[in-house]
Parts: structure tokens; sequence; C-alpha cells
């Protein structure tokens, strides 16, 4: 990274910018208060560090390890302030450095009836930002794909229904996009985009995505590591979109015998993430444990591992649900999970 001096003008800045992107790289420019920072995207070993360093308005020039560079603490300690956390603001709502966020609705838009009472009620249960699933990756092609399954043209009618449901109720929303093609007719309707664990190595789809210029929630594939996860969101803020956050949902368990949930939840992964990066982390207690009874104990422990928020699946009658049944929680439920979560952040807090 490229730290400039205090009184390092725009000329000096953009003469650094020009020395990089000659040498065929991107450049990452990054203002704070006191300082700019910048840091070269692509592969620095074609970067002459001696040259800039002499630049006028060059502080220091050095190398930053971390294949996460952008994202994480190290750099962000130069230009921001020590410690601080980034918050994400999808449409009204600011998610980080605060009370944590609860974000909720079905697991698949089955119809536009369903999605209002649906979007009423978590509403009313607490929830912040509507959550609804447009396109529904499975394990088995014989397995209800979502109404997106069915081309541009119904998966455009559940954006609408999804838009609208935000739009009545006063809610973000966001949804998951399951390939490029579909980036952008989902951006013209979204708060936020969603990239699922499935799709967490898909390079050209993170790009794709990030050059939308609105939040991305990207959740940790289950079976990658945390430096994956972190190096993989490193592909969003390469173009720009630093406005990403990241979503712990489960690992894939270990050992031999009865598996009591879908996923192991690695709550551990919530702490080591802030540690590392700036970016606001989520948890979601649905897609880990699979099972309604967990989601309550297993949300608050998220809450007190220092998640900046929660994605909680919702319907009215879960054994009416055409996806994920086992894992929904009524709104009655969700509510008192909301209600369990913010008298916890309250105590954590003053303690």
């Amino acid at each position: 990274m490229i730290i400039m001096k205090t009184d390092a003008t725009e000329e000096d800045i953009q003469r650094v910018v020009e020395e990089i992107e000659r040498s065929g790289l991107r450049a990452d420019v990054s203002r704070g208060e006191y300082m700019t920072v910048i840091g070269p995207v692509g592969d620095e070993r074609r970067l002459a560090f001696d040259r800039i360093a002499t630049l006028a308005g060059v502080k220091e020039a050095s190398m930053v390890e971390s294949p996460y560079k952008l994202i994480s603490r190290q750099y962000a300690r130069f230009f921001g302030e020590p410690g601080a956390n980034r918050t994400v603001i999808i449409g009204d709502v600011h998610l980080g450095n605060g009370e944590p966020v609860i974000i909720a609705g079905p697991c698949a838009i089955e119809s536009r009836p369903q999605l209002m009472r649906i979007a009423e009620e978590v509403k009313g249960a607490g929830a912040q930002i509507l959550r609804g699933g447009v396109f529904k990756p499975r394990s088995s092609v014989h397995s209800f794909q979502g109404l997106g399954a069915a081309g541009a043209e119904g998966a455009e009618e559940a954006l609408c229904w999804l838009k609208e449901a935000g739009d009545a109720f006063d809610m973000p929303v966001v949804t998951e996009v399951r390939g490029e093609s579909m980036v952008e007719l989902v951006a013209r309707y979204v708060d936020m985009m969603h990239i699922g664990a499935r799709n967490m190595y898909d390079q050209d789809l993170l790009v794709a995505v990030a050059r939308q210029r609105k939040p991305v929630l990207l959740k940790r594939h289950f079976g990658a590591s945390i430096e994956e996860l972190l190096s993989f969101s490193e592909y969003v803020a390469a173009e720009g979109n630093k406005d990403i956050i990241l979503c712990e949902r489960g690992i894939v368990p270990m050992g031999k015998g009865k598996s009591f949930t879908r996923y192991t939840l690695d709550l551990a992964a919530v702490p080591v993430i802030h540690d590392e990066t700036y970016l606001p982390v989520i948890v979601d207690p649905s897609h880990s444990t699979g099972r309604r009874d967990l989601i309550y104990p297993m949300s608050c422990a998220a809450v007190a591992a220092g998640a900046d928020g929660l994605m909680i699946e919702v319907h009215y009658d879960p054994s009416e649900a055409l996806v994920d049944g086992p894992q929904m929680v009524t709104p009655d439920e969700l509510r008192s999970i909301v209600d369990a979560c913010r008298r916890l952040y309250a105590t954590v807090k003053k303690s």
C-alpha cells in the first residue's frame, strides 16, 4: 500500500495512480480525514515500489502480506479510526456499529399473497429488512427452484412482488443472485444483493454484482475457510464497492454418526472476522441448524458473539412452505427472538 503524506496534493495522488496503472494494475484510493492510502489491485510483482516511494507526496510504500488487504484492519487503520467498523446503509437501515439488524422473510417467494402476509408479520415482529428467495439453488434438480427458475419473466414478476412488499411495509429488500445473467435484472428491484454459499467462489459473479454499486451480502461457503471468505470478498472490494456484509451460515459437520444439525454453526468465526476486517458480520441460524427449535438459542448466541445482525427464515405456516419448512420460525417466534436479542445486546454492550 502507498501511504500519502498529510499535505499531499491531488496532483501527487493522481501521479501515483498513473504510475500504478502504467504497470497494468488498478488503484484503490481510500481517503481519510488526515491521510490518503492507495492500494494497487493486481499482480504487485509488476509494480516498482522503490520508484513509487520517491514520488512527491508519498510518505511510505510497503507490501501488505494479507490476500485481502483492501478489507483488512491493517489497511483501514491509516484512513479510519483505529478499531472502527464499517456501517453499511441498506435503504434507510444502518447495519454495523449498533443494535443487531434483523433480516427476515420466506426462504422462497411462492406467491404474492404469501409474500405480502409474511412481510407484514415480520415487520410487526421487529425485522428491519425483508428477504425473499426468487432463485433457489438446490442440491436436487427435482426440487422447487424458486419462481425465477421459469426464466426472466417469472423472476421479474417475483422481484416486482418483493419490491412492492418492501415499499408497502417500509423495508429494504434483499434476494439471492444465482448467476451473472440475472445481475442487472435483480439490481433494478432490490436494495441489497445476496451471493449465496454455493456461489461464494464464483469470481465473475462477485465482480458483476460489485459493479452494481449496491450493498453485497456474501455468505461463507459450507466448505470454506475464514481466509477464503475474506479473500473472495476482496473481489468485491477491488471493484471499489466496500459495502460488504459477511455472513456465517455454518460449515460441513465433521465425524460420523447421526447428524443433529444441518451444518455446524461456527460462531467463533464472528469475533475472528471482526479482528481481521472492518466489515460487518451477520449470522444465519436457519440454514446452519436446519431446525426451528434451535433458531432462538443460536440467535442469542450469535448476538453474544458480536454479530451485527441475523438472517432468519419465517413463514406463517412452516408446514406449508415449499422449501425448508423445518427451519422456518413463525412470526410470533421471530418476535420472541428479536426481543431476546435486543435485550441481550444491551446487556453485552453495558458489560
